[in-house]
């Protein structure tokens, strides 16, 4: 790839992006990848978190999350959407309450991101600090976005609410085609 300067000569954009994502697909075998032009390109921004009520909270976490602890001490966590640090904060105790509570003495766990499909960003050091020591700080993942020239550095968190799973008991995190965006970061990371 590196050897092929033909693709430098064409002078249109979208003919351009459209062989590249070509070539990009064909070298790396992931059909999701695609290299777009779009010159009045501008973000999106996230909606702010609106101000929910406690129990409407919980019937989402509860809706998005499935909690089990099977056969042999074994925990089984379904996450289908991965909440960031703001929705983390406010929910923080239902969190305790409704899932980790559960799981915590388990001997064993299931993480089971296989319709893992939606997910903030700033999830995924919550999660992942869960399965780490507390120190020392572990460096997650670095996340660039072009737009802003921006990249983000993920660590691993000092402190959090609850215990931690720790690192000396089996997890075992399940993937599929249908795992994607933060969800795949996540199983990445704690691979």
């Amino acid at each position: 790839a590196s050897s092929n300067t033909e693709i430098l000569s064409i002078p249109d954009p979208a003919t351009l992006a459209s062989v590249l994502t070509a070539g990009v697909k064909n070298t790396i075998g992931d059909p999701r990848v695609k290299v777009t032009y779009e010159p009045e390109y501008v973000p999106a921004v996230p909606p702010p978190v609106p101000d929910i009520p406690p129990e409407h909270l919980a019937a989402m976490i509860k809706a998005t999350v499935k909690v089990q602890v099977l056969d042999d001490n074994i925990a089984y966590l379904k996450i289908q959407h991965i909440i960031g640090e703001e929705m983390a904060q406010k929910v923080g105790p239902l969190l305790l309450e409704y899932i980790w509570d559960k799981v915590l003495p388990t001997s064993a766990m299931i993480l089971d991101f296989r319709s893992a499909i939606s997910g903030e960003l700033s999830g995924i050091p919550y999660i992942v600090s869960y399965y780490t020591d507390a120190e020392p700080l572990i460096h997650i993942d670095s996340v660039y976005d072009r737009p802003s020239d921006i990249t983000t550095e993920l660590w691993s968190m000092p402190t959090l609410l609850g215990k931690r799973y720790g690192t000396s008991k089996p997890l075992i995190i399940l993937t599929s085609k249908n795992t994607l965006g933060v969800a795949e970061d996540v199983a990445y990371c704690l691979k």
